[in-house]
């Protein structure tokens, strides 16, 4: 099967794609922040440089989206019908970091706490937040 757009359109979807800053980690970060938590973004001197470090509480959080981090179950992680191989090895790729990432932030002795995109979603929001908050306080 072919690509539905030409390489030009491609390329250009494919540069409108971030890899932090993402609207996910905005609203988590906007909650914490009104709720009175501190943080360091994206810390580079930690494994896989992780999108929240909350040094106080020992925590860092993990924003993946749905579908670059391959999210078992999800509705909104659809292996794409062209180039499926190189898809999905690429995305199994970034799954194995994942749990290297999280393996090596585990062994610093930090909380490591994932998010899934699909958990921020308007109905889910709420809910996912308080738990959040619960777990970073259970380990302050």
């Amino acid at each position: 099967m072919t690509d539905v757009h030409d390489t030009a359109t491609r390329s250009y979807n494919m540069s409108r794609i971030r890899s932090k800053d993402t609207k996910p980690e905005i609203s988590v970060r906007q909650y914490l922040h009104s709720r009175g938590f501190r943080f360091s973004l994206n810390k580079k001197s930690l494994p896989g440089k992780p999108d929240i470090y909350l040094r106080k509480y020992n925590t860092v959080i993990l924003i993946h989206g749905c579908f670059w981090h391959g999210h078992k179950g999800c509705k909104y992680f659809v292996l794409p019908k062209t180039r499926s191989t190189w898809w999905k090895e690429k995305i199994d790729r970034n799954a194995e970091n994942d749990y290297k990432k999280t393996v090596e932030l585990k062994k610093l002795r930090l909380n490591v706490i994932v998010i899934w995109e699909c958990d921020l979603k308007r109905e889910k929001f709420e809910k996912t937040m308080s738990r959040l908050v619960k777990n970073i306080k259970r380990h302050g």
